[in-house]
């Protein structure tokens, strides 16, 4: 209550941030009367001089007024647009590195052009962000004639352009493109053969437009650049056959009653569990398959891709839903995203997933692939030396942009009062008493001239209303995964009098729908139009715009509340845009998902108690609180899943970071002789180590075995047993000495021969060659590790730590065997001739162009429920059974892999530690 009257008093945060920007606007507009005096080449002729000042030493915060007014006077005379105030307060936020929250139709692709133009002075590049290619085309040829009239040069990426092109864009002051392309561009320079077949120049400054939609929505789902792995794909079929034939099981409330079927599913968390029962029907089905040995346990540690292949087999059957999460186009399964209903080609779900899927389909199975290359969104938008965002809706998720990316929501005021009437949640106990009331409301709001958007939560129940509307003799258009192609087409055209929009989530997002039509987008379609065709259209859209004015703007409808608050708000904001009038509505029952799986069954009780007749709804604060609360759940689940995923991935990224730091330095240079001499001699050591352990007695030498590995790994005829015999006072310091003298004597002598520019170049290749093979296999031994790492919480272990414990370790082997490789390499290759290197770095840049052709650019997705939220649930807590864990299969034998899933072998990963 306190806080409630200070609010009133001093108002909140964010109105003071507001109060405070505003001030600033005052000094911007007083430059407006003097930039209207100027001719275009004396306004155009500003730029240069901001640049001067930048030059000179003057701070960005310091041209700001004069860059605001400049491109406000510029947008006037070129977009025939000025700039309000309040988006002048948008601008400033987006300068600053925060997050603009603006409501529909408020203009923030004409924001955005502020806070570019001034982070384009510099010449560092500024990167806009989108969320599709149709996006970001669209907006860089909307404000290319604005950037140009200022001087500034605008670049578009996209998938498919070559390198030179890709370049070109990047050197441009302003590049617009996908945050899919964006962090593959990134992924792929850490790929580059030399500095020159790089595209990007560094991460300066970037706009996120849709920015909750990217940096949350999109946060579980890793950027990977895959290549493909030898495996059978037949065995996907063929498990798939054998889940066919497993039963279903339920869980009794009483536990001392075991659970009944083959497996039980978990649909909050997407995930499966075998029984007892079904642990050995699923043997006796393998054995008679020829897939198991008989006698042999599924938990075996060589079969435990088995056990993975059927989880895969009946989650892909149970769990996972054809025009749902994914549709079957041209023989293919495309994954349709959860959030805006679009579909996803190229991305992939991992684990296996996506295979099972494909053979549960009859669709033919693609083959697994290995890791080139990963990030996540959240780690690769932290690299940027500053960051902003705009959306329409991102103040519920103000917590999360803090927290992982240390960014501030500041909700900026809208230029006209908001008119839209967010009316309450009708709730009915079936849903098809719910599906009747929205044919119903669809038909008495188009009647009256209104037209209506009505948003599903997916394919399935869009096709499902298409065809209930048919059947009621209604004209619509569908908007889902199937017509994005038409999809700027359905938008302009959906605020007509009396039209029917279906749309999934919040596909056509970007694209407002204009009252009355789009004017233009008819426009369009004319080849080459008069004035006076031209002047009839404006006129028909101008009564068309004022009939659905009078009639009460655009009616939408939601047939089931999302999972996010966020995604029911995107939808509510199609409505009453810049002012207008408008309403919305959500219809829900209590068969939808959420009030299924999170609702509360006081609702229920309260519904029945209430003996509801057939097609009557309730209304009521009690059912909308129910909903909400249901709804912060599951953004709390998804949270913590996407807090989870950043922390594996922070331990990745801190290697990641190392590894690429090191390439580009080996790019940079054409002299690594430095480097290589430390590696050598470390090399040495180490190896010598081995041998003859540092302070032991010469008893414990092995210089029999030295000897041997020297000549093997380093080339090196050493005779340390006839030193050691003919030296009676012959110890550790001398062998260390004699070795190291001996090993850079035959190198130098190595450099001699072939030249030392040609040993430089050849050093270079050898480095580079070795750094990017073992950084793949580094990559899989991480994969390998972080699918299994869940299993370590039944060993009343915390997997969190162990997996930031075991990735530490295979970094540490990966940097000894780089350096181990290196000088192999080195001591054995004899160079003579530079057509020999020449034909080295050939044959690798062939390599490396074939290895990215190949390469699948894919934004992997996380499957729903994967171990990655629920790894320290394992962890046996108060009250819980942890007795200890006994051996169930067969003994795994020290050098077998260990069973755990890191790729380890046994005695060097958990047989180690008991």
């Amino acid at each position: 209550m306190i806080n409630n009257l200070l609010r009133k008093v001093v108002g909140s945060k964010n109105d003071r941030e507001v109060k405070r920007m505003q001030k600033n606007v005052h000094s911007i507009n007083v430059l407006e009367a003097e930039l209207e005096g100027l001719s275009d080449g004396e306004l155009q002729g500003k730029t240069a001089e901001l640049r001067q000042r930048l030059n000179d030493g003057d701070a960005l915060d310091n041209l700001l007024p004069a860059a605001f007014a400049i491109v406000r006077e510029a947008s006037k005379r070129v977009m025939g647009m000025r700039h309000f105030d309040v988006q002048m307060v948008g601008g400033m936020t987006l300068h600053r590195g925060r997050i603009a929250e603006m409501k529909t139709g408020e203009g923030k692709t004409l924001v955005a052009t502020l806070a570019v133009y001034l982070n384009a002075l510099p010449a560092k590049g500024v990167h806009v962000v989108t969320v599709n290619d149709y996006l970001a085309r669209r907006d860089a040829e909307w404000m290319r004639p604005l950037y140009e009239f200022l001087g500034l040069s605008v670049g578009v990426i996209f998938a498919g352009q070559t390198g030179e092109e890709k370049r070109y864009a990047y050197k441009c002051d302003i590049t617009y493109g996908t945050n899919n392309e964006f962090g593959f561009d990134y992924l792929r320079d850490n790929m580059a053969f030399s500095l020159e077949d790089k595209v990007q120049r560094g991460l300066h400054y970037a706009i996120v437009d849709e920015v909750d939609s990217i940096l949350i929505d999109e946060a579980r789902t890793p950027l990977i650049i895959s290549g493909a792995v030898d495996e059978n794909t037949n065995l996907y079929n063929v498990v798939n056959k054998l889940a066919q034939q497993l039963e279903k099981g339920e869980v009794s409330e009483d536990d001392d009653v075991p659970a009944t079927g083959d497996f039980l599913l978990d649909e909050k968390q997407k995930q499966v569990e075998l029984t007892e029962q079904g642990h050995n029907r699923v043997e006796e089905l393998m054995q008679a398959e020829g897939l198991l040995k008989e006698g042999e346990s599924l938990y075996a540690a060589q079969n435990l891709n088995l056990l993975q292949h059927m989880h895969s087999a009946l989650r892909a059957r149970h769990l996972y839903q054809i025009d749902v999460d994914y549709i079957v186009s041209e023989g293919q399964v495309v994954i349709v995203d959860e959030h805006t209903g679009r579909t996803m080609p190229g991305r992939r779900w991992s684990e296996g997933l996506h295979q099972a899927v494909e053979a549960k389909e009859g669709v033919p199975v693609q083959r697994e692939s290995q890791t080139l290359a990963s990030t996540t969104f959240q780690n690769y938008f932290r690299l940027y030396e500053k960051l902003s965002g705009m959306t329409g809706t991102a103040d519920t998720e103000a917590f999360e942009f803090r927290q992982i990316y240390g960014l501030d929501v500041i909700v900026i005021p809208t230029n006209r009062g908001l008119a839209r009437k967010d009316l309450n949640d009708l709730v009915y106990l079936s849903a098809e008493e719910k599906y009747e009331a929205i044919i119903k409301d669809v038909r008495t709001e188009t009647e009256a001239g209104r037209p209506v958007l009505v948003g599903t939560a997916s394919i399935e129940t869009s096709e499902y209303l298409a065809r209930l509307m048919r059947d009621a003799g209604l004209k619509f258009n569908v908007l889902n995964a199937k017509q994005h192609q038409s999809e700027a087409e359905i938008i302009a055209q959906a605020g007509r009098p009396g039209a029917i929009t279906i749309a999934t989530n919040m596909a056509g997002r970007g694209t407002d729908i204009m009252l009355g039509g789009n004017w233009e987008a008819e426009a369009a379609k004319l080849s080459n139009p008069t004035q006076a065709q031209i002047d009839a259209l404006k006129a028909e859209w101008q009564k068309r715009h004022n009939d659905v004015l009078e009639a009460g703007g655009l009616h939408v409808i939601g047939s089931e509340r999302h999972e996010s608050r966020r995604i029911d708000n995107q939808l509510r904001g199609r409505s009453g845009r810049q002012g207008d009038p408008g309403s919305t509505r959500f219809f829900l029952s209590l068969e939808d998902s959420l009030m299924r799986l999170f609702g509360s069954d006081r609702v229920k009780r309260l519904m029945q108690a209430l003996g509801l007749e057939r097609g009557e709804a309730i209304e009521h604060k009690m059912v909308s609180n129910a909903v909400e609360r249901a709804q912060k759940k599951v953004e709390g689940r998804n949270f913590d899943i996407r807090k989870q995923l950043l922390e594996y991935d922070d331990v990745a990224n801190d290697q990641r970071r190392v590894i690429y730091e090191q390439r580009n330095e080996v790019l940079a240079s054409d002299d690594i002789a430095e480097a290589i001499v430390g590696i050598r001699e470390e090399v040495m050591e180490d190896t010598i180590s081995d041998f003859v352990p540092p302070q032991s007695l010469a008893e414990q030498w092995d210089l029999s075995g030295l000897e041997a590995h020297l000549k093997t790994e380093f080339n090196l005829d050493a005779p340390v047993t006839q030193w050691a015999a003919e030296d009676e006072r012959f110890s550790e310091e001398k062998l260390r000495e004699r070795l190291q003298t001996m090993h850079r004597e035959a190198y130098a002598a190595k450099v001699d021969a072939a030249g030392a520019a040609l040993i430089r170049r050849f050093e270079k290749q050898v480095m580079l060659q070795v750094l990017d093979t073992r950084w793949k296999e580094h990559l899989q031994s991480m994969d390998h590790l972080r699918r299994g790492i869940h299993l370590r919480g039944y060993a009343q272990k915390n997997p969190k730590q162990e997996y930031k414990r075991e990735s530490f370790e295979l970094f540490q082997n990966l940097l000894t065997n780089i350096k181990a490789d290196v000088t192999r390499i080195l001591s054995h290759v004899q160079v003579r001739q530079p057509e020999e290197v020449d034909a080295l770095e050939q044959k690798r840049r062939e390599e490396l162009a074939r290895e990215k052709a190949a390469a699948a650019s894919r934004h992997d997705d996380v499957p729903a429920g994967e171990n990655t939220s629920d790894a320290e649930g394992a962890v046996a807590g108060e009250g819980e059974d942890a007795r200890p864990v006994r051996r169930g299969g067969p003994k795994v034998g020290r050098n077998d892999p260990c069973s755990c899933g890191s790729g380890k072998k046994y005695k060097q990963c958990c047989g180690k530690l008991s």
